[in-house]
């Protein structure tokens, strides 16, 4: 069986704040084409490692290579290209209220190519379709759904045809039946289109339905506490904060004690 490539490597990475240890010699790899899924507890460091995944911080050590490119040491025109390999929601969607959702979904567009208006226009309406906005073209963001504003904040970060898209937190705030729906979304742009997703989430059940793969840190150790399919996780591990997160228990207590 052929091995499969890896669109994401991530060396050794460390993190500090000042004095203060977020993350400690992290290592693994995404594969092009899966659904790779980032869980932990709050204040594990799940958005400090996508933050330097996507380029925004630079590590206290270690590196980032996205498609065989350091992204933690790239300049110039070779981050430029990096950086426009991927697509990035954030929590909140982070869309400019003031504009309709056509208007956000070409900002991109405008900024990073030459196409002119109509081309734009043409390509951010393909956008919105593909997560099923076609006829919410002029909606502002304050007239639509949670859910669908988090469909048109996907629907912007594919603008430029990334090869990889991070999700930060994309089912927090939504009822179960709108969480349902953005993750067969999901799992229906992976498979259409190929992308690679790399979610950062705690929502077990979107982790059941949607990751092909997830990573999990301690925040205790600040390392990684395990890799591999959720379902081998939940049935499998060994790991008392692992074994805890996947059946929604507390920890014993004497596992608490000492982590402390």
């Amino acid at each position: 069986m052929a091995a499969r490539e890896a669109i994401i490597r991530v060396e050794e990475l460390t993190v500090r704040y000042g004095d203060r240890l977020v993350l400690d010699r992290i290592s693994f790899e995404v594969y092009r084409g899966e659904i790779f899924a980032i869980l932990g507890g709050s204040g594990s460091g799940k958005s400090t490692l996508l933050k330097h995944m996507i380029g925004l911080y630079r590590p206290a050590e270690g590196r980032i290579f996205v498609s065989g490119d350091d992204i933690t040491t790239a300049e110039g025109e070779l981050r430029r290209r990096i950086l426009r390999r991927f697509g990035v929601t954030y929590q909140s969607g982070a869309l400019f209220g003031s504009m309709t959702l056509l208007e956000n979904v070409c900002l991109p567009l405008e900024e990073f190519t030459d196409l002119p208006a109509e081309a734009r226009q043409l390509v951010a309406r393909m956008k919105l379709n593909l997560v099923g906005l076609e006829g919410f073209e002029f909606a502002l963001p304050a007239d639509i759904s949670g859910g669908m504003n988090k469909r048109a904040a996907i629907a912007r970060a594919m603008a430029l045809d990334p090869e990889i898209l991070f999700l930060d937190e994309p089912s927090a705030g939504l009822d179960p039946i709108t969480s349902a729906s953005l993750d067969a979304l999901i799992k229906s742009l992976a498979a259409s289109l190929g992308i690679t997703f790399v979610v950062v989430t705690h929502e077990l059940p979107s982790i059941y339905a949607i990751a092909d793969r997830v990573l999990m840190l301690n925040g205790h150790t600040k390392r990684l506490a395990a890799t591999g399919r959720p379902e081998d996780l939940r049935d499998h591990s060994a790991d008392p904060l692992v074994h805890a997160f996947f059946h929604r228990e507390a920890l014993p207590e004497s596992v608490r004690e000492a982590m402390a």
